[in-house]
């Protein structure tokens, strides 16, 4: 087993007793009449322009973001180059407008937090040299912020949830398990051996040119999955589940979209279409995918929760499974995870929705 900092890249900047020491100087004492200590959160890892101010009682004063979304759906993936100038074009405002609706001047910051790991490097720069700009400029303390570290730690805002707990972080970039010890102290139990699940599930849509269908074109590929398989019979397509005799945590998706591919290419030939043509049974397609890789999380899910129970780490009192990232807004797959805990009598907590994405908030 691996801690997540050295499985996901740099080791953070900052020590862990300086984190520590930094968060327990957020203790509010009425009594010296202090004022509330203000951070700033900004986050570019991706495709997301995002900003927020919270207090150290994780009140949440003001927020902004800019979606990139439209533009990418057009080029037909993130092109790096192009998220990075849409970052530049878009951060300042975000910025302003989230001090706008926070109702504070960058003055009163006690600090600014920022994403530096991990995610697109050209992306990342562009959060980092601005806030590298604000903080030179106010005179403010600087804290780097792990972006897989701050949706694991998300819950925390809107539920009061003890250490440890076991995360099942999923998005477009990452999948993995980990044991969350504390702030900063994460112990990790798999990780994806390949692609991550949101990326799959994106290629899958390109595969199937959902962007050419009217009522999937504005969304991303994975909300379009999700949406078309509700209209789909996954029963008409049997897709083999990944790892199936590894008895580890890990993930495999690389595999699966190699096979979906290759029959989505067979069906194209059946019915005598080109490719980037829609196929009739586009909709039996994605709701056997969604359903394949629902499954195939929830079973290396089922067995990471046997692993912590068997081990002592989750008792009755703390058996708690918090799932966030992008795709833990996929409602069949939080369905397939009540399943899991539900039989191995664990709590099941998922931010809401518009904190399960990227978000200024998390990074605050």
């Amino acid at each position: 087993m691996l801690t997540l900092n050295k499985i996901l890249g740099v080791p953070c900047r900052l020590a862990k007793w300086q984190i520590h020491g930094f968060l327990k100087s957020f203790t509010f004492h009425p009594e010296k009449q202090l004022l509330h200590k203000l951070v700033l959160g900004i986050e570019t890892s991706c495709d997301d322009t995002a900003a927020a101010v919270v207090d150290e009682t994780g009140n949440i004063l003001g927020e902004a973001i800019h979606s990139q979304t439209k533009v990418h759906l057009k080029t037909g993936g993130i092109i790096p180059s192009v998220a990075q100038q849409l970052h530049r074009e878009n951060i300042e405002k975000i910025v302003k407008e989230t001090l706008s609706a926070s109702g504070i001047t960058p003055n009163e910051l006690s600090a600014i937090a920022t994403t530096v790991k991990p995610g697109l490097a050209l992306s990342l720069g562009v959060g980092l040299e601005y806030s590298t700009q604000l903080v030179n400029q106010y005179k403010k303390p600087f804290i780097p912020i792990h972006h897989m570290e701050a949706h694991a730690l998300t819950i925390r805002i809107t539920n009061k949830i003890d250490f440890p707990f076991l995360v099942l972080l999923v998005s477009g970039g990452h999948c993995l398990l980990a044991i969350v010890q504390g702030v900063s102290d994460f112990l990790l139990l798999g990780k994806s051996l390949d692609i991550a699940p949101g990326d799959m599930l994106d290629k899958v849509a390109r595969r199937l040119s959902l962007i050419k269908h009217p009522a999937y074109s504005t969304m991303s590929g994975g909300k379009a999955i999700e949406h078309l398989a509700k209209q789909g019979n996954r029963l008409h397509f049997d897709f083999r589940h990944p790892l199936h005799f590894c008895r580890n945590c890990d993930f495999s998706f690389s595999g699966l979209q190699t096979a979906v591919d290759r029959m989505i290419t067979q069906k194209e030939k059946e019915e005598g279409i080109e490719k980037g043509e829609i196929l009739s049974c586009a909709a039996d397609i994605a709701a056997a995918v969604q359903h394949t890789v629902a499954s195939h999380i929830a079973k290396r899910t089922h067995r990471a929760i046997l692993f912590c129970q068997q081990k002592g780490v989750l008792t009755p009192s703390n058996a708690v499974l918090v799932v966030s990232g992008g795709v833990a807004s996929n409602l069949y797959i939080r369905k397939t995870l009540e399943i899991v805990t539900k039989a191995t009598n664990c709590i099941l907590l998922c931010p809401p929705l518009k904190l399960c994405t990227d978000n200024g908030i998390m990074i605050a």
